[in-house]
């Protein structure tokens, strides 16, 4: 198999149609459904099945397609870290989700800078289920991740730091003036449904409470009293004057670590993550 063959194959199993698909790749589609044809019969299976109305994924072309998206990917990322290293300037792209973790970077950013031979930091603002596929792609080289609300999975991590969790309530509820909760008070809350974040594949667990991607649009429904949230301490310090972040006594602690691929060799990546570790 080559690339081209993979990139043929992946926009016609997404596609699930051959017009579709070959639009997308700017082709003319006898030449994509040759391809096709000519990679089932190198691997000797049928990755589609077609009919006149329809295009379908065989078992095994449904296999072929998370290999083939993982394999792009990673060449993708292999590109663009080749492009970065090779800079007159050396950099790093830190994936972090936007209003999360303030003073932890803040303090890593200043200590970093201050290192000798320190290369340029760029942040990539993220949203909660974006984390892992920046580090996969290329387009981040490292990313501050909470644990167990995000996915370590197959990432190399250190620990930098562990904190408890508040719920973020209106400053009108009657929960708002209490010292601290617990996780019963917090289910407990009818009209105040749990957000629901988003899964790593983008869509959402089924529940009653409203669909959020980004603590801003969490912010903004839980001060209209449409939800509410379990966060990480941290991430409730600095609140419109219209929310309320009240401790959970009960609830499990957050950790918050610096994650990058296992692949990584960049230079950049590990000074930044000495520094961190050292925080």
């Amino acid at each position: 198999m080559d690339m081209r063959e993979l990139r043929y194959f992946v926009a016609v199993a997404e596609e699930l149609h051959f017009g579709r698909a070959a639009q997308r790749l700017e082709i003319a589609q006898p030449p994509l459904s040759r391809a096709i044809t000519q990679l089932e019969r190198r691997l000797g299976v049928a990755l589609l099945e077609r009919t006149s109305r329809k295009v379908t994924l065989t078992q095994a072309g449904a296999v072929l397609l998370a290999e083939a998206r993982a394999i792009l990917s990673a060449v993708t990322a292999a590109e663009r870290r080749t492009r970065r290293a090779a800079a007159a300037h050396p950099s790093l792209v830190l994936a972090v989700k936007s209003g999360t973790a303030g003073e932890l970077l803040t303090k890593l950013l200043d200590a970093y800078t201050a290192e000798p031979d320190a290369a340029t930091v760029d942040l990539l603002l993220c949203e909660a289920h974006q984390h892992r596929q920046l580090l996969q792609d290329g387009h981040a080289d490292v990313a501050l991740l909470h644990l167990p609300f995000d996915s370590a999975a197959g990432l190399d991590t250190e620990t930098l730091c562990t904190e408890g969790q508040v719920v973020i309530l209106p400053a009108s509820h009657p929960l708002a003036g209490r010292s601290h909760v617990r996780t019963a008070d917090v289910s407990a809350l009818p009209q105040l449904p749990l957000a629901r974040w988003p899964r790593p594949d983008g869509s959402y667990p089924d529940g009653p409470g409203a669909e959020v991607r980004n603590l801003t649009q969490l912010f903004q429904l839980i001060a209209l009293g449409r939800t509410t949230a379990v966060i990480p301490e941290s991430a409730g310090a600095d609140l419109r004057r219209d929310l309320i972040a009240v401790p959970i006594l009960d609830a499990p602690p957050v950790t918050t670590v610096i994650a990058w691929p296992p692949r990584s060799r960049l230079r950049t990546v590990a000074d930044l993550v000495r520094v961190a570790t050292r925080l």
